[in-house]
Protein backbone atom coordinates (compact mmCIF):
# COMPACT_ATOMS: atom_id res chain seq x y z
CA UNK A 1 0.00 0.00 0.00
CA UNK A 2 1.50 3.66 -1.10
CA UNK A 3 0.64 6.21 1.30
CA UNK A 4 -0.76 9.50 -0.31
CA UNK A 5 0.07 12.71 0.88
CA UNK A 6 -2.51 14.56 2.70
CA UNK A 7 -3.61 17.68 1.30
CA UNK A 8 -3.15 20.65 2.49
CA UNK A 9 -6.17 22.78 3.47
CA UNK A 10 -7.94 25.04 1.05
CA UNK A 11 -7.43 28.62 1.85
CA UNK A 12 -10.59 30.71 2.19
CA UNK A 13 -11.39 32.49 -0.70
CA UNK A 14 -10.81 36.33 -0.56
CA UNK A 15 -14.10 38.19 -1.06
CA UNK A 16 -14.07 40.12 -4.64
CA UNK A 17 -14.40 43.72 -4.40
CA UNK A 18 -18.18 43.45 -5.68
CA UNK A 19 -18.77 41.18 -2.85
CA UNK A 20 -17.45 43.43 -0.43
CA UNK A 21 -19.36 46.41 -1.96
CA UNK A 22 -22.83 44.66 -1.66
CA UNK A 23 -22.30 43.84 1.76
CA UNK A 24 -21.25 47.17 2.56
CA UNK A 25 -24.04 48.26 0.86
CA UNK A 26 -26.50 46.03 2.94
CA UNK A 27 -24.57 47.06 6.47
CA UNK A 28 -24.88 51.13 5.51
CA UNK A 29 -28.47 51.94 7.05
CA UNK A 30 -27.43 50.61 10.13
CA UNK A 31 -23.77 52.09 10.14
CA UNK A 32 -25.28 55.54 9.44
CA UNK A 33 -27.75 55.37 11.77
CA UNK A 34 -25.07 54.18 14.62
CA UNK A 35 -22.78 57.75 13.22
CA UNK A 36 -26.06 59.63 13.56
CA UNK A 37 -27.49 58.72 16.82
CA UNK A 38 -23.77 57.99 18.25
CA UNK A 39 -21.51 60.76 17.15
CA UNK A 40 -24.41 63.40 16.14
CA UNK A 41 -25.16 64.57 19.86
CA UNK A 42 -21.55 64.17 20.84
CA UNK A 43 -20.97 66.78 17.98
CA UNK A 44 -23.89 68.81 18.85
CA UNK A 45 -23.06 68.94 22.35
CA UNK A 46 -19.47 70.41 21.65
CA UNK A 47 -20.77 73.09 19.47
CA UNK A 48 -23.27 74.02 21.77
CA UNK A 49 -20.51 74.57 24.42
CA UNK A 50 -19.93 77.75 22.48
CA UNK A 51 -23.69 78.88 22.01
CA UNK A 52 -25.90 80.84 23.97
CA UNK A 53 -28.61 77.64 24.19
CA UNK A 54 -32.10 77.86 25.33
CA UNK A 55 -35.17 75.25 24.97
CA UNK A 56 -37.37 77.28 22.36
CA UNK A 57 -35.11 80.27 22.64
CA UNK A 58 -32.71 82.10 19.75
CA UNK A 59 -29.24 80.50 19.52
CA UNK A 60 -26.51 82.74 19.77
CA UNK A 61 -22.32 81.94 19.28
CA UNK A 62 -20.62 82.96 22.07
CA UNK A 63 -17.24 81.82 21.74
CA UNK A 64 -15.27 80.92 25.34
CA UNK A 65 -17.86 82.87 27.08
CA UNK A 66 -19.37 79.79 29.09
CA UNK A 67 -15.94 78.22 29.48
CA UNK A 68 -14.80 81.60 30.85
CA UNK A 69 -17.96 81.11 33.37
CA UNK A 70 -16.89 78.21 34.07
CA UNK A 71 -13.79 79.21 35.65
CA UNK A 72 -15.20 81.96 37.42
CA UNK A 73 -17.75 80.16 39.03
CA UNK A 74 -17.46 78.91 42.66
CA UNK A 75 -19.81 76.26 42.23
CA UNK A 76 -18.13 74.89 39.90
CA UNK A 77 -14.91 74.34 41.57
CA UNK A 78 -16.74 72.61 44.63
CA UNK A 79 -18.78 70.57 41.62
CA UNK A 80 -14.94 69.54 40.42
CA UNK A 81 -13.79 69.09 44.05
CA UNK A 82 -16.34 66.23 44.94
CA UNK A 83 -15.76 64.60 41.19
CA UNK A 84 -12.61 64.32 41.57
CA UNK A 85 -12.89 62.84 45.75
CA UNK A 86 -15.04 60.31 44.60
CA UNK A 87 -12.82 59.51 41.84
CA UNK A 88 -10.16 59.09 43.72
CA UNK A 89 -11.86 56.61 46.63
CA UNK A 90 -14.01 54.88 44.24
CA UNK A 91 -11.73 53.65 41.68
CA UNK A 92 -8.69 52.00 43.64
CA UNK A 93 -11.48 50.48 46.48
CA UNK A 94 -13.33 48.88 43.07
CA UNK A 95 -10.52 47.91 41.74
CA UNK A 96 -9.39 45.88 44.95
CA UNK A 97 -13.02 44.46 46.03
CA UNK A 98 -12.77 42.80 42.28
CA UNK A 99 -9.20 41.74 42.59
CA UNK A 100 -10.19 40.37 46.02
CA UNK A 101 -13.12 38.51 44.66
CA UNK A 102 -11.77 37.10 41.34
CA UNK A 103 -8.45 35.94 43.45
CA UNK A 104 -10.84 34.10 46.00
CA UNK A 105 -13.43 32.93 42.95
CA UNK A 106 -10.81 31.81 40.84
CA UNK A 107 -10.38 28.17 41.28
CA UNK A 108 -13.22 25.93 41.52
CA UNK A 109 -14.66 24.80 44.19
CA UNK A 110 -18.18 23.35 45.35
CA UNK A 111 -20.59 26.27 44.97
CA UNK A 112 -17.84 28.87 43.47
CA UNK A 113 -20.14 29.36 40.58
CA UNK A 114 -23.18 29.88 42.81
CA UNK A 115 -21.12 32.59 44.56
CA UNK A 116 -20.16 33.90 41.51
CA UNK A 117 -23.60 34.81 40.84
CA UNK A 118 -24.12 36.20 43.96
CA UNK A 119 -21.62 38.36 43.79
CA UNK A 120 -22.52 39.90 40.00
CA UNK A 121 -25.94 40.63 41.42
CA UNK A 122 -25.58 43.62 42.07
CA UNK A 123 -24.39 44.98 38.48
CA UNK A 124 -27.54 43.97 37.57
CA UNK A 125 -29.55 45.61 40.36
CA UNK A 126 -31.67 48.50 39.66
CA UNK A 127 -29.38 51.58 41.02
CA UNK A 128 -32.33 53.94 42.16
CA UNK A 129 -33.84 50.97 44.46
CA UNK A 130 -30.31 49.99 45.50
CA UNK A 131 -30.07 53.56 46.51
CA UNK A 132 -33.11 53.35 48.14
CA UNK A 133 -31.98 50.93 50.42
CA UNK A 134 -28.68 52.43 51.68
CA UNK A 135 -30.80 55.41 52.24
CA UNK A 136 -32.20 53.15 54.61
CA UNK A 137 -29.40 51.50 55.90
CA UNK A 138 -27.44 54.97 56.42
CA UNK A 139 -30.13 56.63 57.88
CA UNK A 140 -30.14 57.93 61.59
CA UNK A 141 -30.72 54.83 63.75
CA UNK A 142 -31.01 52.60 60.60
CA UNK A 143 -28.35 49.14 60.47
CA UNK A 144 -24.87 51.33 59.58
CA UNK A 145 -25.67 53.81 62.47
CA UNK A 146 -26.48 50.78 64.97
CA UNK A 147 -23.73 48.67 64.11
CA UNK A 148 -20.99 51.93 64.74
CA UNK A 149 -22.58 52.35 68.10
CA UNK A 150 -21.99 48.67 68.81
CA UNK A 151 -18.19 49.89 67.79
CA UNK A 152 -17.95 51.97 69.82
CA UNK A 153 -18.22 54.98 67.01
CA UNK A 154 -20.50 57.72 66.74
CA UNK A 155 -24.01 56.79 65.54
CA UNK A 156 -25.00 58.88 63.44
CA UNK A 157 -26.06 59.17 59.68
CA UNK A 158 -23.70 59.66 57.01
CA UNK A 159 -25.99 60.75 54.42
CA UNK A 160 -26.16 64.16 56.84
CA UNK A 161 -22.57 64.16 57.65
CA UNK A 162 -20.49 66.46 55.13
CA UNK A 163 -17.42 64.81 55.72
CA UNK A 164 -19.01 61.12 55.61
CA UNK A 165 -21.63 61.36 52.92
CA UNK A 166 -18.77 60.75 50.33
CA UNK A 167 -17.43 57.66 51.51
CA UNK A 168 -20.89 56.53 51.84
CA UNK A 169 -21.67 56.75 48.40
CA UNK A 170 -18.15 55.41 47.73
CA UNK A 171 -19.24 52.25 49.44
CA UNK A 172 -22.60 51.97 47.61
CA UNK A 173 -20.47 52.44 44.19
CA UNK A 174 -18.45 49.96 44.79
CA UNK A 175 -20.69 47.47 46.09
CA UNK A 176 -22.81 47.83 42.65
CA UNK A 177 -19.35 47.80 40.61
CA UNK A 178 -16.72 45.19 41.81
CA UNK A 179 -19.20 42.32 40.46
CA UNK A 180 -18.66 43.53 37.06
CA UNK A 181 -14.48 44.02 37.58
CA UNK A 182 -14.70 40.80 39.05
CA UNK A 183 -15.44 38.83 36.06
CA UNK A 184 -13.46 40.87 33.47
CA UNK A 185 -10.13 39.79 35.97
CA UNK A 186 -11.52 35.74 36.20
CA UNK A 187 -11.68 35.82 32.52
CA UNK A 188 -7.99 36.97 32.35
CA UNK A 189 -7.19 34.92 35.49
CA UNK A 190 -8.28 31.42 33.66
CA UNK A 191 -6.09 32.06 30.13
CA UNK A 192 -3.13 32.35 32.30
CA UNK A 193 -1.22 29.23 31.58
CA UNK A 194 -0.99 26.97 34.86
CA UNK A 195 2.31 25.87 33.53
CA UNK A 196 3.58 29.08 35.09
CA UNK A 197 2.75 28.97 38.19
CA UNK A 198 3.78 25.48 38.81
CA UNK A 199 7.45 25.92 37.30
CA UNK A 200 7.30 28.90 39.75
CA UNK A 201 5.63 26.21 42.77
CA UNK A 202 8.71 24.49 41.69
CA UNK A 203 11.39 26.61 41.74
CA UNK A 204 10.10 27.55 45.19
CA UNK A 205 8.81 30.79 44.97
CA UNK A 206 6.16 31.68 47.38
CA UNK A 207 2.29 33.22 46.63
CA UNK A 208 3.04 36.57 46.78
CA UNK A 209 5.87 36.23 44.56
CA UNK A 210 4.02 34.11 41.90
CA UNK A 211 0.73 36.88 42.21
CA UNK A 212 3.77 39.94 42.02
CA UNK A 213 5.74 38.03 39.10
CA UNK A 214 3.64 36.10 37.32
CA UNK A 215 -0.36 36.76 37.83
CA UNK A 216 -0.23 40.39 37.94
CA UNK A 217 1.87 41.15 35.00
CA UNK A 218 -1.12 38.59 33.12
CA UNK A 219 -3.24 41.23 34.58
CA UNK A 220 -2.03 44.43 33.14
CA UNK A 221 -4.44 44.53 30.04
CA UNK A 222 -7.71 43.51 32.26
CA UNK A 223 -6.47 46.04 34.99
CA UNK A 224 -6.02 49.12 32.60
CA UNK A 225 -9.14 48.01 30.94
CA UNK A 226 -10.84 48.29 34.06
CA UNK A 227 -9.38 51.54 35.44
CA UNK A 228 -10.54 53.49 32.10
CA UNK A 229 -14.30 52.27 32.72
CA UNK A 230 -14.31 52.94 36.51
CA UNK A 231 -12.81 56.01 36.04
CA UNK A 232 -15.29 56.77 33.51
CA UNK A 233 -18.30 55.72 35.74
CA UNK A 234 -17.13 57.54 38.87
CA UNK A 235 -17.02 60.62 36.93
CA UNK A 236 -20.18 59.98 35.71
CA UNK A 237 -22.24 58.73 38.90
CA UNK A 238 -25.44 60.34 39.01
CA UNK A 239 -28.22 57.60 40.08
CA UNK A 240 -27.13 57.12 43.60
CA UNK A 241 -26.76 60.38 44.22
CA UNK A 242 -29.45 62.04 42.75
CA UNK A 243 -31.73 59.53 45.39
CA UNK A 244 -30.04 59.25 48.19
CA UNK A 245 -28.64 62.93 48.70
CA UNK A 246 -29.59 65.04 46.06
CA UNK A 247 -26.46 67.09 46.06
CA UNK A 248 -26.40 67.83 49.76
CA UNK A 249 -25.91 68.25 52.54
CA UNK A 250 -25.12 71.86 51.84
CA UNK A 251 -23.84 70.36 48.75
CA UNK A 252 -21.15 68.18 49.96
CA UNK A 253 -21.93 65.31 47.18
CA UNK A 254 -22.87 67.87 44.48
CA UNK A 255 -20.61 66.63 41.47
CA UNK A 256 -20.04 67.77 38.12
CA UNK A 257 -22.80 65.59 36.59
CA UNK A 258 -25.43 67.11 39.29
CA UNK A 259 -24.53 70.32 37.97
CA UNK A 260 -25.03 69.82 34.30
CA UNK A 261 -28.47 68.42 35.74
CA UNK A 262 -29.09 71.27 36.68
CA UNK A 263 -27.97 73.57 34.24
CA UNK A 264 -29.54 71.88 31.31
CA UNK A 265 -32.64 70.90 33.02
CA UNK A 266 -33.74 72.51 35.73
CA UNK A 267 -32.39 75.92 34.47
CA UNK A 268 -32.71 74.95 30.98
CA UNK A 269 -29.40 76.66 30.04
CA UNK A 270 -28.17 74.34 27.46
CA UNK A 271 -25.04 76.36 26.76
CA UNK A 272 -23.84 76.14 30.38
CA UNK A 273 -24.70 72.38 30.78
CA UNK A 274 -22.82 71.63 27.35
CA UNK A 275 -19.83 72.96 28.52
CA UNK A 276 -19.49 71.58 31.57
CA UNK A 277 -19.83 68.31 29.48
CA UNK A 278 -17.08 69.15 27.21
CA UNK A 279 -14.91 69.93 30.41
CA UNK A 280 -15.90 66.28 31.54
CA UNK A 281 -14.95 64.75 28.36
CA UNK A 282 -11.62 66.59 28.40
CA UNK A 283 -11.02 65.22 32.18
CA UNK A 284 -11.61 61.48 30.91
CA UNK A 285 -9.81 61.47 27.99
CA UNK A 286 -6.94 63.16 29.81
CA UNK A 287 -6.88 60.78 32.78
CA UNK A 288 -7.21 57.74 30.48
CA UNK A 289 -3.57 58.63 29.23
CA UNK A 290 -2.28 59.13 32.15
CA UNK A 291 -3.67 55.38 32.71
CA UNK A 292 -2.26 54.01 29.49
CA UNK A 293 1.22 55.23 29.85
CA UNK A 294 1.09 54.02 33.36
CA UNK A 295 -1.14 50.49 33.26
CA UNK A 296 -1.45 49.73 29.81
CA UNK A 297 2.27 50.13 28.38
CA UNK A 298 3.43 47.44 26.80
CA UNK A 299 7.19 46.20 27.56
Amino acid sequence: MVATPARAPRRPRAPSRREAGMALLFILPCLLLFVAFRFGPAIAGVLLGFTDYTIGGDTSWTGLTNFRRLVEDPTFWSALRVTVLFTLLAVPLSMLASLGMALLTRRAFRGSRVFRSIFFLPVVTSLVLAGVIFTWIFADGGPWSRAMNALGLPAQSWLADEVLVIPALVLVSVWARFGYGMLILLARLHEIPAELEEAAMTDGASTCQRFRHIVLPQLRPALFFLAVIETTVSFQVFDTIFVMTGGGPVRASYNLIYLLYDQGFRYFDLGYASAIGVVLFVMTVVVALIQRLTLGRER
